[in-house]
């Protein structure tokens, strides 16, 4: 401190190196109990294979992150949720979401899944599964996908300011391959979402399904989850998937509105 003011600083020392091996970590988050190939991880996070080689077998030292002896996948380790443990409380998200969530299920009797966005990604909290005897079951809980890959994430996206959903499209370009989309795709999809106010994705991640999603903001209007609905495809034709996206909207704003009141 000089003359009582703050000196002002460059960025962090260090600073980078944390940034790429939660780049690292984050990209293996998505592999789940398969893992990922190295060169995966490479391509996923732009970085020079030896960078990527190195954090990698840093994070290995420290018990962050495994190697599948079978694979030879890289995953995240045993010790990351042993020290999530250290908080174990549900996010207020997903306490205003749970009876909402139960709510329009059990109206309209198809699954419903409340996916929140971490970083680049969107990440399953919670699922619902409702009374239609043919339910689409299309993601698990704890499944991560590049934001712009599901229906959920492009409904995220949708909410946002146009500069900054592109600026987080181009970061996750290079990871969309894996899920057989592009960027052009993904952008043109939050075009459509914006204008309806919803997403609807008529070929879901399961053949023969589709998906709608309704965006959620937090109280001070970041958009940080979405609520879906999947089903097979002749249970959202046109007339009901109207029909289902008043639902869903009426829904995500019944959870910001409960959330705002913690």
């Amino acid at each position: 401190m000089t003359n009582g003011r703050l000196k002002t600083r460059g960025p962090r020392q260090g600073g980078q190196a944390i940034r790429r091996a939660l780049a690292v970590l984050r990209t293996l988050a998505v592999g789940g109990e398969r893992g990922v190939p190295l060169a995966e991880v490479v391509q996923a996070t732009s970085l020079a294979r030896p960078t990527v080689h190195r954090i990698v077998h840093v994070l290995i030292e420290e018990g962050i992150v495994e190697r599948s002896e079978r694979t030879g996948n890289y995953v995240v380790g045993r010790q990351v949720p042993e020290l999530a443990l250290a908080r174990p409380s549900r996010s207020p998200l997903m306490v205003a979401a749970e009876p909402h969530l139960a709510a329009a299920s059990a109206q309209l009797g198809d699954t419903l899944f409340l996916t929140v966005r971490t970083g680049l990604d969107t990440l399953c909290v919670a699922r619902r599964i409702g009374s239609y005897p043919i339910q689409v079951l299309s993601i698990e809980v704890g499944v991560r996908r590049p934001l712009g890959v599901s229906s959920a994430g492009v409904a995220i996206l949708a909410a946002m300011p146009t500069a900054e959903a592109r600026k987080i499209v181009l970061a996750n370009e290079t990871r969309f391959a894996a899920y057989r989309t592009d960027t052009a795709t993904v952008l043109g999809q939050i075009q459509l979402a914006r204008r309806r106010g919803y997403n609807l994705r008529d070929v879901g991640l399961v053949q023969g399904t589709k998906s709608l999603s309704a965006w959620i903001r937090t109280p001070d209007g970041q958009p940080a989850a979405a609520i879906t609905l999947s089903a097979m495809r002749n249970r959202l034709g046109p007339r009901r998937a109207i029909e289902v996206a008043d639902v869903l909207v009426s829904a995500a704003r019944a959870i910001e509105a409960a959330a705002a009141k913690g």
